[in-house]
């Protein structure tokens, strides 16, 4: 009896183990993320954030680490804009081709060493037509040399909070050990359309020119002047990396940014990112509360020469929801007890909140409007005496 019993266990273990889905075989990349996507998508990572808020509505394998091609211009441009941003360079400096920048292969417009072309001109060629030797040359001129620049990169990936990024070149030639994510490619996007939405008039560009008109720039992102909305942003392609997109685009004041990383095909990089785009625009919506500095109530304020003083919204503020909430969204003004003397004008004051079902999604701080004194007793018979004079001339 005891034979077949221990017969009967080994037999049941053995099929278990032969069961479908019950392996734990895999790498740890594949096992890196728990995917919340809506729907299949054909390619190995992607996910979709809110530009808006910086909320990720859905991602599917976005911490994975992955060779990311072109869509590495996407920093390049951001220093190039911060570098413009803080008057470090201008958009009609004159950038003189070094034989380094002349030397890259790949996507390029070709320049000769000593030709010269504006930042206007080169940051162009960066957007529209991904041009490897017009990111060195931009490179070169904001920080020298382009090792230089690599430094910042990772050193502004590392502030953004980009986690599993390496960058070791300004264009994404290198494919071992220059990766990054879905996720982090999800934030750095989100940086260079919100900081510096100038940069949106050079991604939007569906064709222009290069050197005098004679070479043509065509955008490498076909959803330029085909999805409606689009803003950007940047395409990338090697064979390590697959078919990869970074796609931007605002309707109705939400901002959305799907990233597809290793897709099988051009074509499906971008009908991927359709997808994922629309699906965004179907289903959320903005919140945009814009009252910063407008009054909300008045606050007690204690031992002061003032028994009052306005609240004002700190500032304005966007909420992400699901279409058909907006109405649904109730407002619900506290205000701090008291605000003891002396107050100085942006003194907490209390707080607006935002409720959807009886539940807190958002605060929006309240500030004292200006300054009130603390109420001794000389300044009290001051006014007293300045209130009476001016009653007794009535």
């Amino acid at each position: 009896m005891k034979r077949k019993i221990v017969a009967w266990l080994i037999l049941t273990s053995l099929l278990l183990m032969l069961m479908p889905g019950q392996a734990v075989s895999g790498t740890e990349e594949e096992n890196s993320t728990v995917s919340n996507a809506p729907f299949q998508i054909n390619a190995k990572s992607a996910c979709l954030m809110c530009a808006n808020t910086g909320e990720f509505i859905f991602e599917m394998d976005s911490h994975a680490k992955r060779p990311i091609a072109s869509i590495t211009k996407i920093m390049t441009m951001l220093l190039v804009m911060e570098a413009l941003g803080q008057n470090k360079i201008t958009l009609d400096d004159v950038v003189v081709t070094s034989e380094h920048a002349s030397s890259m292969g790949g996507s390029q417009v070709y320049l000769a060493v000593g030709e010269e072309f504006t930042v206007h001109d080169l940051l162009k060629a960066v957007a529209i037509h991904s041009a490897n030797d017009a990111s060195v040359a931009l490179a070169e001129h904001v920080a020298g040399s382009e090792g230089v620049f690599v430094t910042m990169m990772n050193e502004k990936a590392k502030a953004l909070g980009m986690n599993n990024t390496n960058f070791l070149d300004c264009s994404g030639l290198t494919d071992e050990g220059h990766y990054s994510t879905a996720h982090d490619i999800a934030i750095m996007s989100r940086e260079l359309i919100t900081k510096y939405p100038k940069i949106i008039e050079y991604t939007t560009i569906k064709r222009d020119t290069f050197r005098n008109g004679t070479f043509g720039l065509d955008n490498t992102n076909h959803l330029v002047g085909k999805y409606r909305g689009i803003t950007g942003l940047k395409t990338g392609v090697t064979d390590a990396a697959g078919y990869c997109l970074a796609a931007t685009a605002s309707r109705d004041g939400l901002d959305l940014i799907s990233v597809i990383l290793a897709s099988d095909s051009l074509t499906l990089r971008f009908k991927e990112s359709e997808k994922i785009l629309d699906y965004g625009f179907s289903n959320y919506e903005i919140l945009k509360i814009e009252r910063k500095g407008e009054i909300a109530d008045y606050v007690n304020v204690k031992k002061g020469l003032e028994v009052s003083v306005p609240a004002v919204y700190e500032d304005n503020c966007e909420i992400l929801l699901k279409r058909g909430q907006k109405d649904k969204i109730t407002e619900e003004i506290r205000l701090t007890e008291h605000i003891n003397a002396p107050v100085k004008a942006g003194d907490s004051a209390g707080e607006v909140v935002l409720l959807l079902d009886d539940k807190v999604i958002k605060s929006i701080p309240l500030v004292a409007v200006k300054e009130v004194e603390k109420a001794v007793l000389l300044k009290m018979f001051w006014r007293m005496t300045i209130h009476w004079f001016s009653l007794a001339r009535r």
